[in-house]
């Protein structure tokens, strides 16, 4: 739904709400926050009204572009709950995280200069996500493949660490590097035997 709209978006409205969101993730990761809204919308193929109309203020699709990239992690991590292997699939929705974190790692060095916070732009899309994660943790706590003595806290800050220490080891440009870290944290997450 567009800002104030009570009713769900036309077919073509919702292709081109998401065409501005793609477009502005791509620009603001690129170029900052400073780009241009008329940037936007002609990487979108959309004009610039139409991009008003979705998002009156640049603050509200800076937004919309964070709260779409996390409704997309909550979904899958839903999905995952559901698997017949609980341990997989936490150890994949981790890796999503750190792989969503490298994608949006421009994005949130432009919004470091902001008073941008999702836990309050958008604290119930924060909290869903929280709640999947801590879903897919019981999960693989039952099954008895992840360690039962940590909470989803704990795997939020190990999640939060492992990013920040795959930026330190520049991962993406030694992906071996990235491999080994990532396997010191699920090692760690594991249960022994």
């Amino acid at each position: 739904m567009s800002a104030g709209s009570t009713r769900p978006l036309r077919a073509d409205a919702r292709r081109n709400r998401e065409l501005v969101l793609e477009a502005a993730r791509e620009l603001f990761g690129t170029d900052g926050l400073s780009v241009p809204i008329d940037e936007i919308a002609a990487r979108a193929g959309v004009g610039a009204g139409t991009v008003h109309r979705h998002f009156p203020t640049k603050e509200s699709l800076v937004a919309a572009v964070v709260v779409s990239r996390m409704d997309q992690l909550v979904e899958e991590a839903r999905a995952l709950a559901g698997t017949d292997d609980p341990g997989a699939a936490v150890l994949h929705m981790i890796t999503r995280m750190l792989d969503e974190g490298a994608d949006s790692a421009p994005l949130k060095a432009a919004l470091a200069g902001t008073d941008f916070d999702i836990r309050t732009a958008a604290p119930d899309v924060a909290s869903n996500l929280r709640e999947a994660i801590a879903t897919l943790l019981v999960n693989g706590q039952k099954a008895g493949v992840v360690r039962s003595d940590i909470d989803v806290e704990d795997l939020m800050a190990l999640v939060a660490g492992a990013f920040t220490a795959l930026q330190h080891a520049q991962a993406d440009s030694d992906p071996g590097r990235g491999a080994r870290i990532t396997d010191v944290l699920f090692d760690g997450l594991r249960t022994k035997a």
